[in-house]
């Protein structure tokens, strides 16, 4: 299969890398704003975001990764690009180990050692970092990102753009509201609202931003 990967940074060496690891495919464009038009260098095509539309015209199987860690950067280059969702790939390491009745939407990638168990729903672009568990009946948002060693208990809702940090717990049947952050090793035991970042253990409320919400609502990042 052949790939276009959208982000040339830190995050996407690793994307890459996963997408390399499994046989028959082939990555022919990398596409980031630091480049500043569109160059083919040995038969790989380097050029700015938007450029990355016209590889569907040359290309009629290729599919799509936006390799951006950031959630609010990688929505807004999914609406910049506008691209539809079937033409966005769902990437998952072969070590990961995923329940045949969870459902993983389009353009998320679920890394190596993940853990993701019976009637989970996770959404479009959506990132399950290294070792990362995903208990039953959990539903995860569109535009999350979910860091290395996070467990979610059972149950547990996390709507859209939620950043969940590295080795954070939330016990079952807990929401975290969109465009919440939770700090790194926090233990989620109550609800935590949309627009807040919480830390600590157990997680409390160190910071509100609406204005921040309003902004990612009217798609204006």
């Amino acid at each position: 299969m052949k790939f276009a990967v959208i982000g040339y940074g830190g995050h996407s060496k690793v994307i890459c890398e996963l997408i390399l690891s499994q046989k028959g495919n082939e990555i022919i464009g990398y596409f980031d704003d630091k480049f500043e038009e569109i160059r083919l260098i040995e038969n790989t095509y380097f050029g700015p975001v938007l450029s990355a539309k016209r590889m569907a015209d040359y290309f009629h199987e290729i599919k799509f990764v936006i390799a951006i860690g950031n959630n609010k950067a990688r929505k807004a280059i999914a609406n910049k690009l506008d691209i539809l969702e079937k033409y966005y790939a769902t990437v998952i390491h072969k070590s990961a180990i995923i329940s045949p009745t969870a459902k993983i939407g389009n353009g998320s990638v679920v890394m190596p050692n993940s853990v993701i168990n019976a009637d989970t729903e996770i959404g479009l672009h959506a990132i399950i970092n290294t070792g990362s568990i995903i208990e039953h009946d959990s539903i995860v948002g569109d535009f999350v990102h979910v860091s290395p060693g996070v467990t979610l208990t059972g149950a547990v809702h996390l709507d859209e753009g939620v950043s969940i940090g590295a080795g954070s717990t939330i016990i079952p049947n807990r929401k975290v509201g969109k465009w919440s952050v939770i700090g790194a090793g926090a233990t989620v035991i109550n609800d935590i609202p949309a627009f807040c970042t919480a830390v600590g253990v157990p997680a409390r409320i160190s910071k509100v931003n609406e204005e921040e919400g309003e902004l990612i609502d009217k798609h204006s990042i």
